[in-house]
C-alpha cells in the first residue's frame, strides 16, 4: 500500500527484537523483499499505478548504486551499520517534512510552486535513484526513503507514486541483492518467515489501494511517514 516493499521495516524488527547481526539482517532482509517486490508491481500494473518512464529512470540510476552501497557493508561493523541507518532515516524524514512544510506555507500564501523543466526532473530522477541504489545496497531497505522522497517532490499522485516505487524497489533489490551473494550473509529460514506472509500481504495492498479514493491524501500521508521514519531512526541509534 505504500510502495515500500517490506525492507524499511524488516531491519528495524530482525535487528530490534530478534538480534540478528546487522550484515546477515541486510542480506536476509533483501531476499525477502524481492518476492513482495515482484508481486506488489504486477498487481500495480495491471491496476495503471506504474509510470514506466520516471520507473525506469530511477531504477537504471539505481543500478550502479546499489553495487557500491554492498560493497560499504563489508567495511561497516553491525554497529556503525545499525548508527548509520537511524542517521539516515532520520536525515530522510527531515527531507520530507521539509518539503511537506515548504509546499503548505506556499498553498497558505497563495503560491503555487512550479513542477520544474523535463531536465530538472531528470536530473532529480537519477540523483535520487542512485541514492535510492546506494542505501539499498547498504542498509537492505530497498532505498524506498530516497526513491519515495524524489517521488513526492516530483509531484507524482499518490497512488502512481506507490506502483512506480515497487518498480523501483524491485530493480534496486535485484541489483543489491546479487552483490549481497558475494559479499554477505543470508539467513533464509528467516526469508521463509518474512516472505510466507508479505507476499500475502502484497496482494491484499494493491487491491486495497485500488478501491481507495485519495484525492488530498498525499501530504497528510508523506507526514506521518516522515515521522514513523524518525521514530525507526531513534530506536535504531538508542538500541544496544
Amino acid at each position: 500500500m505504500i510502495g515500500s516493499g517490506g525492507g524499511f521495516f524488516f531491519i528495524p524488527v530482525l535487528i530490534l527484537l530478534f538480534n540478528v547481526p546487522a550484515q546477515i539482517a541486510i542480506a536476509t532482509s533483501l531476499a525477502a523483499t524481492l518476492p513482495i517486490c515482484i508481486v506488489g508491481s504486477l498487481g500495480h500494473y495491471r491496476n495503471g499505478n506504474i509510470d514506466m518512464r520516471m520507473g525506469l529512470l530511477f531504477a537504471v540510476a539505481g543500478i550502479p548504486g546499489a553495487l557500491c552501497g554492498a560493497s560499504l557493508t563489508s567495511l561497516m561493523t553491525p554497529g556503525q551499520l545499525k548508527n548509520s541507518f537511524g542517521v539516515y532515516s532520520i536525515l530522510i524524514a527531515m527531507y520530507l517534512l521539509i518539503i511537506h512544510w515548504k509546499e503548505k506555507r506556499a498553498e497558505a500564501n497563495g503560491i503555487e510552486i512550479p513542477d520544474g523543466s523535463s531536465l530538472q526532473k531528470t536530473t532529480k530522477g537519477s540523483l535520487f535513484g542512485f541514492l535510492a541504489g546506494i542505501i539499498t545496497g547498504t542498509f537492505g531497505t530497498s532505498g524506498t526513503a530516497p526513491v519515495m522522497a524524489g517521488l513526492f517532490a516530483l509531484k507524482m499522485p499518490l497512488k502512481l507514486l506507490v506502483g512506480t516505487s515497487l518498480m523501483i524497489v524491485f530493480v534496486n533489490t535485484l541489483s543489491a541483492l546479487g552483490a549481497h551473494f558475494l559479499v554477505g550473509e543470508i539467513d533464509l529460514t528467516l526469508v521463509y518467515f518474512l516472505t510466507a506472509g508479505a507476499i500475502i500481504g502484497a496482494f491484499s495492498g494493491a487491491k486495497l489501494l485500488a478501491g481507495i479514493k485519495l484525492e488530498g491524501a498525499e501530504k497528510p500521508v508523506r507526514k506521518w511517514y516522515a515521522f514513523g521514519m524518525i521514530a525507526f531512526g531513534i530506536l535504531m541509534i538508542l538500541s544496544k
